[in-house]
């Protein structure tokens, strides 16, 4: 008699239990663990690490609703956002097993996710804002790197990447923390921003450095958009110089296309035969040199951080051939642990609106703006504040200016219709926004 009753009263308890674990959410969750423990993947393995970001913040573009599409050309996509906006720029999560500095033969891997707002132009440049704000979208996803790691122990360590990895051209990352403003410059939205394929990487010594790969093409994870036929290709190769002392580098990029390039541009014309529109019929060629370099002189102290950033890119076909340039300048000086400024000019031309597809002209398009003698011309100038309230936490404030020809309005993008040229004001056009981001 006694036993059953202490077997009565253990199965009481038991719903007890049961009951308080609805009502309590830390009880609710430990019973959650326990229903999954035999389902989840080991993120506390050895060597593989979770790590990212929440990035927010406020813009306002004084460029008011008029023309139709009032986008300020060479901005990307939320960047241009009409009037005030609040924006959810990312929410990026990687997961990684890096390779250990060991020169054994070794593998890892590597995966970056982002969610917001800046994942869907990331995913599609050729999304142009229609002065509603209708493409703002925070549920847009984009894989921004996905690849497998090797270390062959050849010489200093032969290491690779195959998958889909970050492109090897320009000074400004993917990752709006990591660079010193907060909007992307006007060089950084003509780059190349990612790449599928193999991409090999070899230390010589502590002050040279070199890369080379075999891609489908720049932001693509195939070949079919690289002329709509054919097996195109790209050829990357890099080599970093490093001074000594570690305070500066030097690096220089090469890619060249076997075919026109897909999205390397803002495209709104289905006409369109510049890079990075709808691509064009006929086979073309492309070849981009980049070269940039910064510099931590130490006289002040590591507060002091000076960088460039200039390309030479060039694109021909049996329809046009386009040359484009630009250069920019970076300073930023950290006062204090919390505070700093940054700021940034840049400058960005072609002889043709074959390009970025900003001309400024009335005249009619086709051969004659193929050969356009004045070309496109467009400039920025950014100053950001940083302030690094407590670990991880990071807040910038900025101001922009953008002005050239057809800078602002017109159909952005839109390059050799043959109908008629580009059309919009000069500028200038006036940036201001916020950021906040948490780090992980």
């Amino acid at each position: 008699m006694i036993k059953n009753i202490t077997v009565l009263l253990g199965v009481l308890a038991a719903v007890a239990s049961l009951s308080l674990a609805d009502s309590a959410p830390e009880a609710s969750a430990q019973d959650t663990k326990k229903m999954v423990q035999n389902n989840f993947v080991e993120t506390a393995q050895k060597g593989v690490k979770l790590s990212g970001y929440v990035d927010a913040g406020y813009s306002y573009n004084f460029t008011g609703t008029s023309p139709a599409k009032s986008t300020v050309n060479g901005r990307f996509g939320s960047d241009t956002a009409q009037k005030g906006d609040f924006n959810l720029y990312a929410v990026k999560i990687a997961l990684e097993k890096a390779l250990t500095s060991e020169n054994t033969a070794q593998a890892g891997f590597r995966t970056d996710v982002m969610i917001g707002e800046d994942a869907n132009y990331l995913s599609n440049r050729t999304n142009v804002n229609d002065g509603t704000n209708n493409d703002q979208n925070s549920n847009a996803l984009f894989l921004e790197q996905a690849y497998v790691a090797i270390r062959a122990p050849v010489g200093n360590g032969w290491d690779f990447k195959v998958g889909k990895f970050v492109a090897i051209i320009g000074y400004e990352v993917v990752e709006r923390p990591a660079n010193m403003n907060v909007t992307y410059g006007l060089l950084w939205q003509q780059y190349p921003l990612f790449y599928t394929g193999v991409l090999s990487s070899y230390k010589f010594d502590e002050y040279l450095d070199g890369k080379l790969g075999v891609v489908n093409g720049s932001n693509d994870d195939n070949n079919t958009n690289t002329a709509g036929s054919g097996d195109g290709c790209s050829v990357i190769a890099a080599l970093n110089v490093t001074a000594p002392g570690g305070n500066a580098n030097w690096n220089n990029n090469i890619q060249y296309s076997t075919n026109p390039e897909n999205d390397t541009a803002v495209s709104t014309s289905a006409n369109s035969t510049f890079v990075g529109g709808a691509q064009p019929s006929s086979s073309g060629s492309m070849v981009i040199y980049n070269s940039w370099g910064n510099w931590a002189p130490k006289f002040a102290s590591n507060k002091l951080l000076l960088a460039f950033d200039s390309v030479l890119g060039s694109y021909n076909s049996t329809t046009v051939a386009t040359t484009w340039y630009g250069a920019a300048a970076y300073a930023k000086y950290q006062f204090n642990d919390w505070f700093s400024l940054a700021s940034r000019g840049e400058y960005l031309g072609s002889n043709n609106a074959g390009k970025f597809g900003v001309n400024g002209s009335t005249t009619t398009q086709g051969t004659t703006n193929a050969s356009h003698a004045t070309g496109n011309n467009l400039w920025e100038y950014t100053l950001t504040a940083g302030f690094n309230v407590i670990d991880n936490l990071l807040i910038r404030a900025e101001y922009r200016l953008d002005w050239g020809s057809g800078a602002v309005g017109g159909s952005a993008g839109v390059a050799n219709s043959d109908t008629a040229a580009v059309s919009g004001s000069g500028g200038p056009a006036h940036y201001a926004g916020a950021e906040i981001v948490y780090s992980f």
